[in-house]
């Protein structure tokens, strides 16, 4: 693994849309003095393994807020459909090479910088494939907003859905894999994704990532350990809330 990192540089890429349908400003939620995205920022600078990490919003009001906690941001372009594109345009204006890209949401507060770890780490050992999307078991869930992944026996992304997928029809102890938002990108295959147009799996389940499998990108999976989600409604920013009250790394940066 030493051999595999070394002369290799790693960014982590944080999109941050400032207009959310569900939770209006979602990103500068207050969260223990935090806007949320600033939790995000400060722990994955935890990573071990990143050599950059930058915020990519869309609005100069996340712009001024970073300024004002030390988060390194860059401007891009409000007609982005995803965060997909929003990180490739990003990468792109940086002017800088990198051998992974890693997208971590900005919406997910107790993103474990661990994880961050566990992804680059993975993707240098599994080279061939464009794509890493680490994922977690999770118990049957039928909440759309919740991105299910099914995998081959090597690994390899078959589909994802919003919909409670393998459907449980003789196993009914069996678990599910939940889509978990740190996702490692070779930069060509960021920019081949982002020079692709919406294609329609992704247009009707609104899953960005069905793209790459549209246009023949080889996504990999792999499980982690651990718990961590998407603030999305009301009901997860009070889990978020309550969570984040316990939490040992909060004590540590905030």
């Amino acid at each position: 693994m030493v051999e595999l990192m070394k002369k290799k540089k790693f960014i982590g890429l944080i999109p941050v849309r400032l207009k959310s349908n569900r939770l209006p400003q979602k990103p500068l939620l207050d969260l223990f003095g935090l806007p949320m995205f600033v939790h995000v920022y400060k722990r994955a600078k935890f990573s071990k393994l990143l050599d950059d990490l930058i915020v990519c919003c869309d609005d100069l009001k996340i712009m001024k807020i970073a300024k004002k906690y030390d988060v390194k941001c860059v401007m891009t372009k409000q007609i982005h459909k995803n965060g997909t594109e929003r990180i490739a345009e990003a990468y792109e204006k940086l002017g800088k090479k990198y051998d992974l890209i890693v997208d971590i949401q900005g919406d997910e507060p107790l993103l474990n910088p661990n994880h961050i770890d566990k992804v680059i780490q993975y993707h240098l050992l599994n080279f061939s494939a464009d794509i890493i999307l680490p994922c977690l078991k999770i118990k049957k869930h039928d909440k759309p907003s919740l991105v299910k992944v099914v995998k081959d026996s090597k690994g390899y992304v078959l589909y994802l859905s919003r919909s409670d997928i393998p459907y449980k029809f003789l196993n009914q102890k069996s678990f599910l894999l939940k889509h978990l938002s740190i996702i490692s990108f070779k930069p060509i295959s960021l920019q081949k994704f982002s020079n692709s147009k919406k294609t329609n799996l992704e247009s009707i389940e609104n899953i960005e990532l069905l793209r790459a499998l549209e246009i023949n990108l080889k996504i990999k999976s792999f499980n982690l350990k651990g718990d961590s989600f998407s603030v999305d409604t009301n009901i997860d920013y009070k889990n978020a809330k309550k969570q984040l009250k316990k939490d040992r790394l909060l004590k540590i940066y905030s």
